[in-house]
């Protein structure tokens, strides 16, 4: 999602007022930190679990052993071949009357020595065979038969009803690349780019780096890989994202969109009461871990640790550095309204609040005349001011409103009860689109409190969306507790005829608690200044919503074709149009099939895709030439993908290298050069994880329609998209309109065209043109006139099931 703008802005994180921040801790000091911060995370979720009675199995399987080795102690058999004796003489002699106890206590110390070497030889058998990556290697729609012995030996290793997170322990650890392969992939992949000029000297930098510099740098990295988690992520989490010191707002956050085309119901405080209700049987189901954890194939599972951080956690702002804050628990959400803040509690004596009770609450915040206090109105823009400005301000917050601070800070989540409404009028309904995208990625920058893990906003027609801060984790988290929050709201708790939550008001509840700021005068001046820059930020972003339904994922498995190769094609296409040229394109890829993985790019704009966009471009081309020059490009970013998810990409490596190479303050010409490019592309797939919560056929229109997220460069555009379905694709496109050379709504078109014209290729591309032009109106595609309906598809948003 938004990571690609941090990803470009983590150099300047490392600079202050013109000048380089040194990092002065030796490089084996940090990577030992590294690794002691690696086994504390191990080591309380180990406690955390052993509370919960899910590590390291399940109780019943000691008991079952106990009892198996019981009866065979029973029937005369001893199968601990005589160690039950030399333990039963290590235990203190209680007296002859006590000489069963003495039996049954060493039964126990021997059950439970051999259930623990059990599950650690399982833990390991599982461990290695999840190092097994030739499954994603192979062909789309083969499977060899290795592969499929795999299969069979990791659902008998993985157990009946493995828990969240239950592959923890056996998660293989991320591989460090070959130095040299890394770089030749790097040079590969800016070959499209450069000049010849520009890539010769790259390839000089890349050589003398070779040469001089990456054997030492690639040596700290392996020591790291072997003493800590991972690699990387640490170093990711704070250089790219906590050392960063641009505003959270755009650069930092990303959205998720509710149903696009319906409401469940046009109250405000209902649809935040179902809502909050929602995300706290997730919190409750996330704390008991009884969440399924997420399998490739139905088999591979992928590394959990980041849910640990969904709720109760802040991003807090510091000098130089922020840190995250999480707590264990936490009985409350924080809510703003009209520019006032409040308290809602969210558990009574029996439990938590029901959904009727928490719209109670909520409508009695809305029907609340009280005005906001002077400055209090935007408080919330000083967390979208840049980072040390808000530490500083926070100092003086931190003595003056100690209280209210910590009650937004230390709540559950934030929730934002805005005053505008954020439908679909039938006036202009793009319109509205673009303005409720843009509302929930920015609002009017003191709306929100972009610190906050997340901030719940309920508009005040019922609309609902997410705004999302993204150190703590990447998009497939946030989706999946979202998916489940829409689902479980809609369907599983419903509303009454007159749109009010079911169940009935609690009359002794407690008035919300309205909190009081002492805003000391010497931060009024900062609170105006914030509110500037955020205005003038949420001001300068252009968001576009594109919901493309002439075919979607069924028309591109038809065709044989991985579906993000072929919408990274079609991108690839509609940016040349846009732009004239081509340009560095990032894509997230996940590396969840390591322990604490995140993320790798995907180099998206290689020589493949630039020759088939070429061909495109050039009328002499036959549409069968562009075809099989477009499915060389389609096999190629395939490949690269695969790559990136094994954990051989190329930006991690070279990020890591770079950070070694800051420790050690040694200037390397060539990682300099590769981290100030600038990604004037940057793309993300919004993955659908959850579809069997979703009645596609019987309730089309129910589905959540992805987010979207700011651009990585000034001059850049933004685009995630979202397969809903087997018929629609759903495209969030953002960029500056300060720039002169992007405009959101001019690429969507583009985008628009260059599926149509690359669906052409393919002989039921030629059906769907026919089809199109049956219902009447015309698009004007690059190579073909398809003709198609832009309207009337508001019944057709379905769902998908990409990773």
């Amino acid at each position: 999602m938004a990571e690609a703008h941090q990803a470009v802005g983590f150099l300047p994180s490392l600079a202050s007022d013109g000048e380089e921040v040194e990092l002065s801790a030796p490089v084996w000091q940090e990577i030992y930190l590294s690794g002691l911060r690696s086994w504390k995370r191990h080591l309380l979720r180990f406690w955390n679990d052993f509370l919960t009675g899910v590590l390291p199995a399940s109780p019943l399987s000691w008991l079952f052993l106990f009892s198996a080795i019981q009866l065979a102690w029973f029937l005369q058999l001893d199968p601990s071949l005589g160690l039950m004796e030399k333990i039963k003489e290590l235990l203190p002699d209680w007296g002859g009357q006590h000489h069963g106890l003495r039996g049954v206590l060493a039964a126990a110390l021997f059950a439970s020595c051999l259930w623990g070497a059990l599950i650690f030889t399982l833990h390991l058998a599982l461990r290695l065979l999840l190092s097994y990556h030739g499954w994603l290697l192979e062909p789309h729609g083969a499977m060899s038969s290795p592969t499929k012995t795999w299969l069979a030996l990791v659902r008998i290793f993985s157990g009946r009803h493995p828990m969240l997170f239950s592959y923890q322990r056996s998660l293989p650890r991320q591989p460090v690349p070959s130095v040299q392969d890394t770089v030749r992939k790097y040079l590969d992949s800016v070959r499209p780019i450069l000049s010849d000029e520009d890539f010769n000297w790259t390839a000089v930098l890349a050589e003398e780096f070779l040469r001089l510099q990456a054997s030492l740098l690639q040596g700290y990295l392996r020591l790291k890989s072997w003493w800590a988690s991972n690699y990387v992520s640490d170093w990711w989490e704070e250089f790219v994202y906590l050392r960063s010191r641009n505003s959270l707002m755009v650069n930092s956050n990303y959205y998720m969109m509710d149903f696009l085309y319906v409401t469940p119901t046009p109250l405000q405080a209902a649809r935040a009461g179902n809502a909050v209700h929602a995300l706290l049987l997730y919190r409750h189901r996330l704390n008991r871990q009884e969440i399924p954890p997420t399998l490739l194939m139905g088999t591979r599972p992928l590394c959990s640790a980041q849910y640990e951080k969904i709720f109760n956690t802040t991003r807090v702002p510091g000098v130089q550095k922020d840190y995250i804050r999480h707590l264990h628990d936490s009985r409350h959400v924080a809510v703003l309204h009209r520019g006032r803040f409040f308290r809602v509690g969210t558990h009574s004596r029996n439990g938590l609040l029901s959904p009727r009770a928490l719209e109670q609450q909520f409508q009695r915040i809305l029907d609340d005349p009280s005005p906001a206090c002077p400055h209090e109105e935007h408080l919330a823009a000083l967390t979208a001011a840049p980072r040390d400005m808000w530490a500083q301000v926070r100092r003086s917050l931190k003595t003056q409103a100690a209280e209210a601070l910590e009650t937004v800070e230390g709540a559950a989540f934030f929730v934002s009860l805005d005053s505008e409404p954020a439908g679909l009028p039938k006036e202009d309904p793009a319109a509205s689109l673009d303005a409720y995208a843009h509302a929930l990625l920015a609002g009017q920058g003191h709306d929100r409190w972009f610190d906050k893990s997340f901030t719940l906003i309920v508009f005040s027609d019922g609309k609902l969306g997410l705004s999302v801060e993204h150190s703590w984790a990447d998009c497939p988290i946030s989706g999946h507790m979202w998916e489940f929050t829409l689902a479980t709201e809609c369907f599983q708790l419903g509303y009454l005829a007159d749109g009010h939550c079911k169940g009935h008001p609690d009359p002794m509840l407690p008035e919300p608690q309205r909190l009081q700021w002492d805003l000391p005068e010497h931060i009024h001046p900062s609170i105006s200044l914030a509110l500037r820059g955020a205005k003038t930020l949420s001001e300068n972003i252009d968001c576009h919503i594109l919901p493309f339904s002439h075919f979607g994922k069924s028309f591109i498995k038809r065709c044989h074709l991985s579906s993000d190769s072929f919408i990274q094609m079609a991108l690839q296409l509609a940016h040349f149009r846009d732009r004239g040229q081509f340009c560095l394109t990032y894509e997230s890829a996940m590396t969840r099939l390591f322990l604490e993985g995140r993320t790798e790019t995907v180099r998206s704009c290689t020589r493949e895709a630039c020759n088939f966009v070429r061909a495109m471009e050039n009328k002499e081309k036959t549409d069968p030439q562009c075809l099989a020059l477009f499915r060389v490009a389609v096999d190629k970013h395939q490949a690269l993908l695969k790559t990136a998810m094994s954990g051989q990409g190329v930006d991690r490596h070279l990020f890591a290298l770079y950070i070694v190479s800051r420790f050690l303050h040694l200037q390397s010409p060539f990682l300099a050069q590769v981290h100030a490019e600038q990604w004037l592309l940057s793309t993300s797939q919004v993955p659908v994880q959850q579809a069997h919560l979703f009645d596609v056929h019987n309730h089309p229109d129910y589905v959540s329609s992805g987010g979207g997220f700011g651009p990585a460069d000034d001059h850049g555009y933004g685009v995630s998209y979202i397969f809903l379905g087997n018929d629609m694709i759903t495209f969030h496109i953002s960029s500056k309109k300060s720039s002169t050379k992007t405009d959101s709504r001019r690429l969507g078109r583009h985008i628009e065209d260059a599926l149509l014209d690359i669906a052409s290729l393919f002989q039921e591309g030629h059906h769907l043109k026919r089809q199109f032009r049956g219902l009447g109106e015309e698009v004007s595609g690059h190579r073909c006139g398809f003709v198609c309906s832009q309207t009337g598809d508001s019944e057709t948003p379905t769902t998908s099931t990409d990773f």
